[in-house]
């Protein structure tokens, strides 16, 4: 156990390294999907809370409106 290692006389096939390419494609996927994630989080809320504000906005305004025309046919009835 205490000798050095000497080099082994071997043939290691293509199919190993291309097995690890695949699972370190995989993990490298894995982390840039997560940082994508973490990075458009507070992107796509900041979003979808503009449009929930200008869709309540509008329905207000459309209240508003409807308010007021239905005040205006009643005066020149």
């Amino acid at each position: 156990m205490l000798a050095p290692f000497a080099a082994a006389q071997a043939y290691v096939g293509p199919g190993a390294g291309l097995s690890l390419l695949g699972a370190l494609w995989g993990v490298v996927a894995a982390i840039g999907a997560a940082l994508l994630f973490v990075v458009l989080w507070p992107i796509r809320r900041m979003r979808r809370r503009k449009k929930e504000e200008a869709a309540n906005a509008a329905a207000a305004d459309k209240t508003a409106h409807h308010g007021d025309s239905s005040h205006e046919h009643s005066s020149n009835s």
